[in-house]
């Protein structure tokens, strides 16, 4: 009963914070714009509810000839092709935002498994064996705010099927409020290398 409610709630959220927002983006386009050439947004294949492909929304934050395809953790060199105001907006996130588009759209949940990239079947595999590619994935999830970029596969998995499991109105409120709290203190983010994992009160439940 819960997922329709949920689908109706995201609906709502994600209509208001367009419009509330909206001053942002502008702020934010301008910035992209006259920092590098190229788009504003960028769209990347990603893998969505049941693994059928959609075309997910963000800010730019690389250089144009920068490849799309790899996982923030895989960047070689990321001060060469991460532009200045993709630094920023990485680190808190911001290049998320157009992602309301596909909450909008029904391609997204506000909470859920973040859609793992077209070519990372590795981790949908491992998502199968929690059920997490049944539901819409999420703009920030139960991962996001237990790592991020710092997880591996199988622990990022078993996050996302612990999220399966409780998810539930207080919950994804829990995971909303989680996630400022992960940006203001920056946990998990990581630009290039494989990181490691950092040592959570949370993950110690798995």
């Amino acid at each position: 009963m819960y997922i329709y409610v949920k689908r109706i709630i995201d609906f709502i959220l994600s209509l208001i914070a367009l419009i509330i927002l909206s001053p942002l983006f502008l702020i934010l386009a301008l910035w992209i714009k006259l920092d590098s050439k190229g788009p504003v947004f960028f769209r990347q294949k990603r893998i969505g509810k049941n693994r059928t492909f959609f075309q997910i929304y963000k800010f730019r934050t690389m250089l144009t000839e920068a490849s799309d395809d790899r996982p923030t953790h895989l960047l070689e060199d990321p001060e060469a092709i991460i532009t200045k105001p993709g630094r920023f907006l990485r680190k808190m996130s911001l290049d998320e935002l157009p992602q309301l588009i596909n909450i909008l759209k029904g391609e997204m949940a506000v909470i859920g498994p973040r859609p793992a990239l077209w070519n990372q079947e590795d981790l949908a595999d491992e998502r199968d064996k929690y059920g997490a590619n049944d539901v819409l994935p999420g703009l920030t999830g139960w991962a996001q705010i237990n790592g991020r970029d710092v997880l591996s596969i199988k622990v990022k998995a078993q996050l996302d099927g612990e999220y399966i499991q409780m998810m539930s109105f207080w919950f994804d409120l829990g995971c909303f409020f989680g996630t400022f709290l992960s940006i203001l203190k920056s946990d998990g983010v990581v630009e290039g290398g494989t990181g490691t994992l950092k040592k959570n009160k949370n993950i110690t439940k798995l």
